[in-house]
């Protein structure tokens, strides 16, 4: 974990980029030095939750105490604040909205939980693709998705971004930053760790194919963010995207 986090602060620092770090708070609790390292470099620490568990498989009553766990390990370990939170597994949808009081309440100003598409695991397409506000306060920012034949996928994050065609990310990357909409992207630890050992990842019903792209590609993922960066994008955090465009 911190030889992977390390990674991304390198390639952050080189490029005089901040950004969001969407933090499981079992993991600060594990490095608590890590945390404090991230929020030193001027970078965002948000709230993952405090074991990674999808919203669907707590109560809300539960899912109110671990977060306001997981924020209190957060500030413990080096957060100066903590604005955000992503559910895990973008497990937010219409039959759990009913979190965005408590994550309100709690004192978040933002959520980015949301997959507005069709997914195996969660999604809630008819969100829409626009961030809006969900509460008094409290702003949604759903995942960036394109179509890519018959599907629509977060280009920009993880799996999706090591595999898909550089050209067409790049190409959709584009048409975004035409519009003048941010694209949201994601990267997990794994996704640069070239000497994971393998295994049968959890969640995927054992489809084998799968199972080998969330290895494909792990060592291609800074070559990739230059070329962007090349192109003339640059990273910035959640925080700063609500402050300029919900104030």
């Amino acid at each position: 974990m911190p030889r992977n986090a390390h990674a991304y602060l390198d390639w952050l620092r080189k490029h005089k980029f901040t950004c969001t770090f969407f933090v499981v708070s079992d993991v600060a609790e594990a490095y608590p030095s890590l945390i404090e390292e991230i929020a030193s470099e001027g970078h965002e620490v948000a709230c993952h939750g405090y074991r990674h568990v999808p919203l669907d498989q707590q109560s809300a009553e539960d899912f109110k105490r671990d977060t306001a766990l997981a924020i209190e390990v957060l500030l413990k370990t080096g957060a100066k604040r903590v604005e955000g939170i992503r559910a895990p597994v973008f497990s937010m949808t219409e039959a759990t909205q009913d979190r965005y009081p408590i994550m309100e309440a709690l004192g978040f100003t933002y959520s980015s939980s949301v997959l507005p598409a069709r997914n195996p695991l969660y999604g809630w397409k008819a969100f829409g693709t626009d961030a809006r506000r969900v509460g008094t306060r409290l702003v949604e920012i759903p995942m960036s998705v394109a179509r890519v034949g018959p599907v629509t996928v977060p280009l920009a994050g993880g799996i999706y971004f090591r595999n898909l065609p550089e050209r067409l990310i790049t190409r959709r990357a584009t048409q975004y930053q035409r519009s003048g909409i941010p694209m949201s992207g994601y990267f997990h630890p794994y996704d640069i760790d070239t000497e994971q050992e393998h295994f049968m990842h959890p969640g995927i019903k054992n489809n084998r194919v799968f199972n080998a792209l969330m290895y494909r590609n792990r060592q291609s993922v800074f070559r990739r963010l230059d070329s962007l960066v090349a192109h003339g994008f640059s990273v910035s955090t959640y925080r700063d995207h609500v402050a300029v465009c919900f104030p």
